[in-house]
């Protein structure tokens, strides 16, 4: 088992396009050596960062330990490397240890044949250490990833169990819902974070996910604080070490903070549903939600954030219900000269009907639809 301060290298994977706000996260947590690759931010941290980022990591799908990376261009080459690498420091007699596997650009490209060798290279590892034929895996849940780039394999072990975007406190989804962790990138990138008394407005709000990750971020309340993660059941990470980290995230919650913060939809079943999972997550006398026509919304205060996600159109005969909703927040953000306006869309004429050019662009992925975020920015509130 490693020593609890040993350095570890770790990994938070990151939704394409997303990498840069990931890092950012973690600098502003105190995690200065860090490396920026397509998918993924590798940065070195003990078994305590484990509990951590996993409670506060906003953008990130993951956080995994790194075992290792070597070349393998055959599957000898995979299973000595595999092999070599010290799984029995973390993974128990009884640990169950399904292996999950990615190839791309590589000689080893059967996804089913790299896992087997994985795990077949880990339970000869195993043997050695434990002096057993056997491993009934029946405890702890230790989910190894092969992942194979450009004939490199890199070997983790994932902590966190089902992704970070999972906060617990969405029981029910409207269709099609905006996750998680890409609703709080988009406010992290809208920088509202700064000063989360400005006003914040989502006139699409669906299920609210955008409006109820502006108040967890308003009032720092750790994203992971209502959930469980794998490495909860791992020897190595005892329960006092989580205890702890816990004990840190409810200490650095400011619900002194006043928010101002709303959300609208035409859908009266996504107000419900939206409704619900702020009541779950403990911000339900936070956030004012409202069934209105995008034409009819009026947000009050000035120097606010309208922050959205519209729908995109993709049935049939929708196109024009959607360019009509974007004219109308277009005619919204004429009436409104000191707000900023942010939204998440592959709409191609989305500035013609808003009828405004964008002062920001930024290429993001909702899933595997190809989207601009368009940042249309007002002046920032005077300082005080």
């Amino acid at each position: 088992m490693p020593e609890q301060e040993q350095l570890l290298e770790l990994i938070a994977t990151a939704p394409m396009g997303l990498e840069a706000v990931v890092a950012r996260e973690l600098k502003e947590m105190g995690y200065h050596d860090t490396a920026v690759e397509n998918g993924r931010v590798t940065f070195k941290g003990t078994m305590a960062d484990i509990c951590r980022c996993n409670l506060w990591l906003r953008t990130s799908d993951r956080v995994l330990i790194k075992m290792g990376e070597f070349t393998a261009l055959t599957f000898d080459e995979l299973f000595e490397g595999t092999k070599a690498l010290p799984w029995e420091e973390w993974i128990p007699v009884h640990g169950e240890f399904p292996v999950e596997g990615r190839s791309h650009k590589s000689q080893l490209s059967s996804v089913p044949a790299c896992q087997g060798i994985v795990k077949k290279a880990v339970v000869e590892k195993l043997k050695e250490s434990y002096r057993k034929e056997w491993f009934e895996e029946n405890g702890p849940r230790y989910v190894i990833e092969v992942n194979l780039l450009n004939d490199k394999a890199l070997l983790t072990l994932d902590t966190t169990g089902p992704a970070l975007h999972k906060r617990g406190y969405r029981k029910v989804a409207t269709e099609a819902p905006l996750k998680e962790t890409m609703a709080a990138a988009l406010i992290l990138l809208s920088r509202w974070n700064q000063n989360p008394a400005r006003p914040f407005y989502d006139p699409c709000c669906g299920s609210g996910t955008l409006p109820i990750e502006a108040a967890m971020i308003g009032w720092n309340i750790a994203p992971g604080l209502r959930r469980s993660f794998n490495a909860e059941s791992w020897p190595a990470l005892p329960e006092s070490m989580w205890q702890r980290a816990r004990e840190e995230a409810i200490d650095a919650v400011r619900d002194d903070i006043p928010l101002n913060i709303a959300g609208s939809d035409i859908d009266p079943k996504a107000i419900e549903v939206a409704e619900a999972a702020a009541k779950s997550a403990g911000l339900a006398k936070e956030i004012a939600f409202q069934v209105l026509p995008a034409a009819k919304i009026r947000p009050e205060g000035d120097y606010g954030c309208l922050i959205t996600n519209p729908p995109y159109g993709e049935r049939i005969g929708e196109e024009k219900e959607v360019r009509r909703l974007i004219a109308q927040l277009g005619r919204v953000a004429a009436e409104l000269p000191t707000w900023s306006f942010f939204a998440l869309t592959p709409t191609k004429q989305f500035e013609h009907d808003f009828q405004r050019k964008a002062d920001k662009r930024r290429k993001l992925f909702n899933g595997r639809i190809e989207c601009q975020y368009l940042q249309f920015l007002g002046p920032l509130p005077p300082r005080h």
